[in-house]
């Protein structure tokens, strides 16, 4: 008797055309294949990549600036919004500077750069300029000065995101002023507003396959795998410090909230998937408010600390910095002192907090540092043009799952936390959708809210 079972492909054609995450996963081992393959063609499909990234950056900030406001008329106290951003800046200062910390241990433990004995004569310090631009990152008077909008519309218009989150503070500390029976009908725009940013979302990411292929075989065509050996113990040491990172979150995740890790990857795998291949965290921010949002974190929380963590909570950039310095070092033969590895840790948490968005930023940051060391060549940091590129991996998940977690930590410190709420969704138990007003799709008694 035939089996009515459907047979592999049908299952296999059937899971790829239902699940995004297959989608991406496929696209990504295309565009490797592709950019192994046929170098040249895996450069010219990067336009792929490229075109979804801004779509996406284009919905961010109105959306963030709907999520603020809409949060804080919600939770209808500002003082409490107020703690979020304090408890949220502790976080993150105290998660950076950990991340700081590893890196530098284990620079010094393995030292990746011992014996390759360069000459920093020999190095294209000009290629650093390139890439770059000429620019430099801002001063802290700078960096402060630039959060502040001097235009409603420049803040849009630039995307800046702490502009933005600066304008819908103060437009959520007016709605809250006024009350709502004054301004009845501001609130129920700005959600509707935030309904269809959310939709426009969800079309744009029926496109992430092709933005995983596109960047991806661009990378592997551009870069090729030659690099994975000559830079193989500098790569392997900041990946084993990312994981030993992001194993300490886990567990602060689980002391703090009680929820795991683990399984909070494999809710948002589908956003991780996509961070990755197309090495950018800023693709899936919109979804990522959406889902910690549907897993219990409350409004102002999640508008509130997430944006603010892609400028101050670079927990994965951190850790390259630390170890990168290091490397740099090793390889020009310069021994750094203990002090001036404390000097590297103190420049660091400074120009770490102003690189989101700065073209070329990583190799700022170290130029600044090197400059500061006084004993390092500014164009020893022409080593890591190479390099750099595939480092995007570590820096993208471990940046992501930092500021995630800080979500839910500052949350659950401010009790903003629908906990109950939180191990249902992440045991499965309660399905969410991509939709936002799609109804939740309960899974057993368990699962009632």
């Amino acid at each position: 008797m035939p089996s009515s079972a459907p047979s592999l492909p049908r299952r296999f054609l059937r899971t790829l055309r239902l699940s995004l995450f297959a989608q991406v996963a496929c696209a990504l081992v295309l565009g490797i294949l592709v950019g192994t393959l046929w170098p040249q063609a895996g450069t010219a499909v990067q336009p792929l990549g490229d075109g979804f990234v801004r779509l996406i950056k284009a919905l961010i900030a109105p959306l963030v600036f709907c999520v603020v406001v809409f949060g804080i008329t919600k939770a209808g106290d500002l003082k409490a919004f107020g703690r979020i951003g304090v408890k949220a800046l502790i976080w993150f200062e105290v998660a950076t500077t950990f991340a700081l910390l590893f890196g530098l241990v284990a620079g010094n433990l393995v030292a990746p750069g011992a014996g390759m004995n360069v000459d920093p004569a020999q190095l294209d310090a000009s290629a650093v300029d390139q890439k770059t631009g000429g620019g430099s990152l801002p001063s802290t008077s700078e960096f402060i000065l630039h959060s502040l909008p001097d235009s409603a519309v420049g803040a849009f218009a630039e995307n800046s995101l702490l502009q933005v989150l600066v304008l819908a503070c103060l437009v959520g500390a007016a709605l809250l002023h006024l009350g709502l029976s004054r301004v009845p009908a501001i609130l129920p725009a700005i959600e509707q507003v935030q309904e269809i940013v959310f939709t426009v979302v969800g079309f744009i990411m029926k496109l992430a396959p092709l933005a995983v292929f596109g960047a991806t075989a661009h990378l592997v065509g551009q870069y090729g795998v030659g690099v994975m050996t000559t830079y193989g113990k500098l790569i392997g040491v900041c990946y084993a410090v990312a994981l030993l990172f992001l194993l300490l979150l886990a567990v602060a995740l689980k002391a703090v909230t009680g929820l795991s890790l683990w399984k909070f990857v494999r809710y948002t795998r589908e956003e991780m998937l996509l961070a990755l291949g197309t090495a950018s965290s800023e693709t899936v921010m919109p979804r990522m408010m959406q889902k910690l949002r549907q897993a219990g974190c409350r409004d102002d929380a999640v508008g509130l600390v997430l944006p603010t963590g892609y400028s101050f909570n670079l927990d994965g950039a951190s850790i390259y910095l630390s170890v990168a310095t290091l490397f740099i070092a090793q390889a020009v033969g310069v021994d750094l002192t203990l002090g001036q590895q404390v000097t590297v840790v103190l420049v660091l948490m400074l120009t770490s907090k102003g690189m989101a968005g700065v073209p070329g930023s990583a190799f700022l940051a170290l130029s600044a540092t090197a400059s500061s060391l006084g004993v390092i060549p500014a164009g020893a940091v022409a080593l890591l043009l190479g390099v750099d590129r595939i480092m995007d991996s570590m820096r993208v998940a471990t940046n992501l799952l930092g500021n995630c977690v800080a979500v839910f930590a500052v949350s659950r410190w401010e009790g903003a936390l629908d906990v109950a709420r939180a191990r249902k969704v992440l045991n499965q138990e309660i399905t969410v959708t991509a939709e936002p007003d799609a109804e939740d799709s309960v899974r057993g008694e368990a699962g009632v809210a």
